[in-house]
Formats: structure tokens, C-alpha cells, sequence
């Protein structure tokens, strides 16, 4: 009950954002694309690359944001192929996308701090580069096919700056190269820029929300499935494996693995979207429940997860 109501008070300020996304875009007629640009184009490459340099590398690290990366393309692929027929709009696509992830970053760094250690949640804000990585290239053309070719999908990652602030962070990384104290205060405006705007995308998202057509239980089952059930299921079953014959990883990383795992569904869902034109509305209202559900099961699985 103790971390139910701690949750509860830490988590509030977060879901003022998204009401606040909502009124801005309801009422003062802001434009969502507009936040949507900023945050993919702008604030996204600034966080990662500040990021990147700000931690020191070892193979535990390393194995973090590329398991992050290659287990979320190959569910997005998956989900892809399987559920194709299923619909005939981009949903199919904003669903491959948001099954692939969850909001690590928005949500998720926030939660990390409040769970674990000052130097655990380092480590989950690292892992966070994974998820990134994964929106910002896989999850990027996924969900853009919804509304391009194959050919244009790929153009259009190529493009995105992100891609480019992680290579550029992680070669300066390797240099030597570290973030002058001055401007750590400075990166940190942007970190919280990125997490308030971020959570507000999904209030902006509900804009010309309509119940009958934006609630699509098939599409809710699928989403829950995947990232409720599926990838708990999954990291216990590899930290079950590496405790007991590997051994390749400590209690640090396992628990930064879980709780990667049991966050709501990403953000960046209605991020990209609304930048791409795929059925903001529905990805929103699917993330906007995930989230509110994630009061209650985030608890739970944590409180299963400590007699493991």
C-alpha cells in the first residue's frame, strides 16, 4: 500500500501534463505537429547525445540499449507480419511501433529514480538509449509505412537527426571526451523539457478523440499483450537464465531490465502519429489507458517480481 500511494504522488504531476496537452490543443488551438517536430527533430537528439557522453561503457552497459534495440525491432517485425490483414489503415502500424517499446523515457526515468539507486537509475537512463534508437529507426519506418513506401520510410530515417546525435555521442564517448560541468545545468533543462512536452503529446493526441471509432478492443488486446504480459514474461525468463547458469550480469541490471519492462506504453506512439498522420487519436487513447492502468499493475508485478 506504501508504494501504491508513493507512486500514486510521484506520478500525479505527469498525468497534469497530458490534461494540459489536452486544454492546449482543445481550446488554445496550439499545434500538436509542431510539439511532434520538436521533440523528434530537436529536443530527442539533444537528450540522447548529453546522454551518451555522460556515462562510462563496459560490456554490461553496452548489452543494455542493444538488447532494448533488437528485441523491440523483432517484436515490431513480428506484430508487423501477423496482424496485417487485420486492418486496413496505418493502425496496423502504430501498433507494430508501440508493442516494440514502452515510455522508458517520459515515464520510465522519472519511475527509475523513485525505485532504484542514484546509480541504477544511471544505468536505466543509458538503457533508455535502446528505446530511442528503436523509435527513432525501426520504430520510425513501421510506423511511416503506414502512410509511405518502403523507399520513403527509409528516407525518412535516414533523415532524423537522433540517429546521428547517438553515433556522434558514442564516438566522442570512446574519445575521451566528457560534458563540461557548466553546461550539465543546461542539459538538464532540456531533459525535462523533453519529459513535460513528451507527456503532454498524449492530451494533444485525444484532440478529435471519438469513442466509436478511436476504441478498438482488438487493437487494446494486442497492445496489453505484448507489453503487460509478453515482455515481463520474456526478461524474467533471461534473468532467470543468466542467475542461474550465465552470470554475465549483476542485481543492478536485472532489475533496470524489469522495470524496462512493465512500463505503459510509449509516449512516442502518438508522437510519431501525429507526425506521420496514423490514427493519432487511437495510439493516443490506447497509451493514455496503458498509463492509467500502470498505477495499479506496476506495483503488483514489482511486489511478484521481489519473491522471484
Amino acid at each position: 500500500m506504501n508504494l501504491f500511494i508513493i507512486l500514486l504522488g510521484k506520478i500525479s504531476p505527469l498525468y497534469l501534463n497530458i490534461a494540459i496537452g489536452y486544454i492546449l490543443t482543445r481550446y488554445f488551438r496550439v499545434k500538436r505537429n509542431f510539439i511532434a517536430t520538436l521533440l523528434i527533430y530537436i529536443l530527442g537528439p539533444i537528450v540522447i547525445l548529453f546522454a551518451t557522453l555522460s556515462i562510462q561503457l563496459n560490456l554490461q552497459l553496452l548489452f543494455l540499449p542493444l538488447f532494448v534495440f533488437f528485441f523491440g525491432t523483432t517484436i515490431a517485425f513480428y506484430v508487423l507480419r501477423k496482424y496485417k490483414n487485420n486492418w486496413n489503415d496505418a493502425s496496423i502500424n502504430t501498433l507494430s511501433f508501440t508493442c516494440g517499446t514502452g515510455n522508458t523515457g517520459y515515464f520510465g526515468i522519472p519511475l527509475s529514480m523513485i525505485l532504484l539507486s542514484p546509480e541504477s537509475a544511471n544505468i536505466f537512463i543509458f538503457a533508455t538509449l535502446g528505446s530511442l534508437l528503436y523509435e527513432n529507426t525501426t520504430g520510425f519506418y513501421v510506423t511511416a509505412k503506414g502512410s509511405f513506401t518502403a523507399r520513403q520510410s527509409i528516407v525518412k530515417v535516414i533523415k532524423l537527426p537522433l540517429l546521428y546525435a547517438f553515433i556522434l555521442g558514442l564516438c566522442l564517448n570512446l574519445l575521451g571526451f566528457r560534458t563540461p560541468e557548466s553546461i550539465i545545468p543546461y542539459f538538464e533543462g532540456f531533459k525535462w523539457s523533453y519529459g513535460i512536452l513528451g507527456m503532454m503529446m498524449l492530451g494533444m493526441g485525444m484532440k478529435g478523440f471519438n469513442l466509436k471509432a478511436d476504441v478498438d478492443i482488438k487493437y487494446l488486446k494486442i497492445a496489453y499483450f505484448y507489453k503487460f504480459i509478453f515482455w515481463p514474461t520474456v526478461i524474467l525468463f533471461i534473468i532467470f537464465i543468466d542467475k542461474n547458469f550465465i552470470g554475465f550480469l549483476n542485481e543492478e541490471v536485472y532489475k533496470v531490465l524489469f522495470l524496462f519492462s512493465v512500463v505503459p506504453l510509449a509516449g512516442n506512439t502518438v508522437t510519431l502519429a501525429v507526425l506521420l498522420k496514423a490514427r493519432p487519436e487511437k495510439a493516443s487513447f490506447t497509451v493514455l489507458l496503458s498509463t492509467l492502468i500502470s498505477v495499479i499493475y506496476i506495483p503488483i508485478v514489482l511486489i511478484l517480481y521481489s519473491g522471484f
